[in-house]
């Protein structure tokens, strides 16, 4: 009776959650106090600085209680390619968290906070979905705790000081044409990647070419994610090169005197916010650069912190494993001493059939042919995660229109490869439907041994790092050089910024840097068009293709839907 109950309760709640939106499966939801779901983890109440009754900053003091603690095991989720079939990383991240929290384990989930650009543009908010949500939506994917403000703030604040020093006499002697310091704004708006500053009169300040990039692509959102405290916050900004003198000497932050205004403006944003899932497991959300232009992971800070507060912290890198996970692993695990224990990798049996050519409108019939031919993007990002010698979980994230012959096939395919696989119905179950994933996950956790390494060395020269990514992570048979990323590349060794790690810029559709290559591009060329130095993130940012760090609105922008009722409840939000 009680297995009738449970699979008629299923039946339910996937009808229900085919017939709502995201959003509307997360207004409807039982929140609890912040402060309950805070204690249920060992944090009392006086160590949070709430911003209502669902969400909190985790405090400084508590931050240096726990230090001493043991760390707990450490998950990264990441995913194939994505594609318009849609793979739901985030809906897998927090619907394995919830499952771990079923099953009686003290887990996190430490995630990246949304950008307004693509909740108004044209990927929606990136809360989870379904029944594998963080809530409260609304605010997260909106203004949540300011952290974005702040960012945005301390950036232009730079950006206002270096224009004004050349107003007041230009003492540096900084060379207005080379100026490499960029405004920034948290919104898609192509309109702003070129523009001219200093127009009208003598007081207005110098007449130069100026450009804007997307917050999530701005070095403070970088150096925030990265830096470990106050102390180290300020001696990355101190380090941001703003631009450079006639003499061609770099002029920084710290020359500017901007550093402990930034600072003081990014106070509260360096604390993680945590707030909660459809099903009350914790979550620290904090920090969102993007993987295709910039590196891809919440704060440093977070994840540490999750680490000491759980026995699992499940946390997620941007887009697919050859830009998030490939950062994840040689920018933020390098810096900060992270060892993952092991790898949860996304696919769904749709994104791998459009990987095979087939248009999306005829993705719900089977067809195993273009299985075949499109698991091979699958295949390529097992192989890449398996250089990092970390184990691979294979998570299936369930779809209706699935059949138990392609089920079949992806899970022979996987178990070939040396991967564990699992089904996930986290979307419509929950906590629930994670289950047989969560129980894969642990068995990887107590059976096979992580032996983590980065790809490439401190020393390899700059060049080596690129080529080496392009080569092992893309598939790429060459890489050309712009003559303007030439010189870049050889001003960068001669100041010695040769032993940093590379930042790579790419489209996040294609393997390649082609986004219409798709599948298991090979031996193709990889275009490098720019490079520059973001000293005080510590790394070197590779531009690649056409990608951009200012993206632009597509022809009917997400916000068309989204609308604000009388009532004060907001809708269109997915």
């Amino acid at each position: 009776m009680s297995g009738k109950m449970t699979e008629k309760k299923s039946r339910k709640r996937k009808a229900d959650a085919a017939m709502k939106t995201d959003i509307e499966i997360a207004q409807e939801a039982k929140l609890i106090p912040i402060v309950d779901v805070a204690a249920n983890i060992g944090i009392a109440a006086d160590n949070l600085e709430l911003y209502g009754k669902y969400k909190a900053k985790i405090s400084d003091e508590y931050i240096d209680t726990v230090k001493e603690k043991p760390d707990g095991r450490l998950i990264l989720v990441t995913a194939i390619n994505p594609t318009p079939a849609g793979e739901g990383k985030t809906t897998i991240t927090v619907g394995l968290g919830q499952a771990f929290g079923r099953m009686g384990k003290k887990a996190v989930i430490a995630l990246r906070e949304p950008s307004l650009g693509p909740c108004f543009g044209i990927k929606g908010g990136a809360a989870g979905g379904g029944y594998s949500q963080v809530v409260p939506m609304e605010d997260l994917n909106l203004h949540f705790t300011g952290d974005f403000h702040a960012i945005t703030s301390a950036n232009n604040l730079l950006a206002a000081l270096l224009d004004n020093h050349i107003q007041q006499g230009n003492e540096l002697g900084i060379d207005p044409r080379q100026i490499v310091w960029k405004r920034c704004l948290d919104m898609n708006d192509r309109a702003l990647r070129n523009v001219v500053v200093g127009l009208g009169s003598k007081a207005d300040g110098m007449v130069r070419e100026d450009h804007f990039v997307i917050t999530v692509a701005s070095e403070i959102m970088a150096i925030l994610c990265l830096a470990t405290d106050i102390k180290d916050l300020k001696e990355r900004l101190g380090k941001i090169i703003v631009a450079y003198t006639f003499q061609g000497e770099p002029v920084t932050a710290k020359d500017l005197q901007a550093v402990g205004a930034m600072a003081a403006l990014l106070k509260d944003a360096m604390k993680p916010n945590l707030i909660q899932t459809l099903e009350h497991t914790p979550a620290l959300v904090h920090g969102g650069p993007f993987a295709n232009i910039a590196h891809g992971c919440n704060s440093v800070r977070a994840t540490k912190t999750a680490l000491k507060m759980a026995d699992y912290v499940i946390t997620e890198a941007g887009f697919g494993a050859d830009l998030g996970a490939e950062k994840f692993f040689d920018i933020k695990c390098r810096m900060a001493g992270l060892k993952p224990d092991a790898v949860v990798l996304v696919a769904t049996i749709r994104a791998l059939k459009y990987n095979g050519g087939v248009p999306k409108e005829e993705l719900s019939q089977e067809n195993i042919k273009a299985l075949q031919e499109g698991i091979v993007n699958l295949e390529k990002h097992i192989e890449n995660l398996h250089k990092y010698g970390v184990p691979v979980v294979v998570a299936l994230n369930a779809f209706v229109s699935d059949t138990q012959a392609e089920i079949s096939f992806v899970k022979k395919f996987c178990e070939d490869r040396n991967c564990e696989f699992a089904l996930a119905r986290v979307w419509e179950q929950g906590g629930e439907g994670g289950q047989m994933l969560a129980e894969k996950v642990l068995d990887t956790l107590q059976n096979k041994e992580s032996h983590f390494r980065p790809l490439y060395a401190d020393e390899m020269p700059l060049t080596e790092k690129i080529e080496t990514v392009a080569s092992q992570i893309y598939g790429a048979g060459s890489v050309s050089y712009a003559p303007a990323a030439k010189k870049q590349l050889e001003r960068l060794e001669k100041m010695g910024f040769g032993s940093l790690p590379v930042c790579m810029a790419k489209t996040q559709y294609s393997l390649s840097d082609n986004p219409l290559l798709l599948g298991r591009p090979v031996g193709f060329e990889m275009r490098v068009r720019e490079v520059y130095v973001s000293a005080g993130a510590g790394f070197v940012v590779v531009l690649t293709g056409d990608v951009m760090t200012m993206p632009g609105l597509p022809k009917k922008p997400a916000a068309y839907q989204i609308d604000l009722e009388e009532n004060g409840k907001i809708t269109g939000l997915f």
